[in-house]
């Protein structure tokens, strides 16, 4: 026990270890805690792999066109398609490799009540990006995020916002690597239809007991895309 605490703690750091342990506490008590860090990344201009590889992708349009072995609940992929989110999808030959989630001005939250707000032309909201486990060695993780990027520098986008679970070291480290900038984080408490909203930036407290309810954090990308190292979260 004393070594994975050492290996979290080296991995997540003291701040979002104390955060963790705290979740799988709550959770032996019902109560779901997630924590969100939320950063945004330069859109690249040029591709991370030059070749195309043999993987083919689209957009997913229909509910119909996701196999039944996608991971996510059909409801879940349902209302992001009613809300207007882009999806490109990378299949090798019949079988789905992966699939990559983008949106423009505002996105709704799928796994807690929360609405994420860009009022900048230039910024967009990627999320969920999956690949199959057996194909994560592979290409289809870099032919999805080159092709949103040529997707997202054709509309003008400059850059790409997202939230990543702060108890996620792979997504921590992957997001480091490629110099993202941190954005804020945020605490969701949930226990039955209440929720409480504990954030790092305006509106920093919120809490909720239906769904009509649910706390708007606006990315204002506006200071970085100037030049500036800090995004504004309110």
């Amino acid at each position: 026990m004393t070594t994975h605490f050492q290996q979290t703690l080296a991995e997540l750091g003291a701040g979002n270890t104390a955060w963790y342990t705290l979740a799988r506490l709550l959770g032996l008590l019902g109560i779901r805690m997630v924590r969100y860090e939320f950063v945004a990344q330069r859109v690249a201009r040029s591709a991370m792999r030059k070749a195309p590889g043999s993987l083919i992708l689209r957009t997913i349009a229909t509910l119909d066109e996701l196999p039944p072995s996608y991971p996510r609940p059909r409801e879940v992929v349902a209302g992001r398609l009613r809300q207007g989110g882009s999806s490109i999808a990378a299949w090798k030959g019949d079988e789905l490799a992966g699939i990559l989630w983008y949106q423009f001005g505002a996105y709704q939250e799928d796994e807690v009540r929360a609405r994420y707000f860009l009022p900048s032309p230039h910024s967009c909201w990627d999320y969920d990006v999956f690949v199959q486990p057996q194909m994560r060695l592979g290409t289809a993780f870099c032919r999805l995020w080159d092709e949103a990027h040529r997707r997202m520098h054709g509309r003008g986008i400059q850059w790409s916002c997202s939230r990543i679970s702060a108890f996620n070291p792979g997504s921590l480290r992957a997001h480091r690597r490629i110099g993202a900038v941190s954005m804020g984080t945020a605490n969701f408490f949930a226990v039955g239809r209440w929720q409480l909203m504990l954030a790092s930036r305006p509106p920093f407290l919120h809490f909720s007991g239906n769904s009509a309810s649910f706390p708007q954090l606006v990315f204002d990308t506006r200071p970085i895309e100037d030049g500036a190292h800090q995004c504004q979260a309110t």
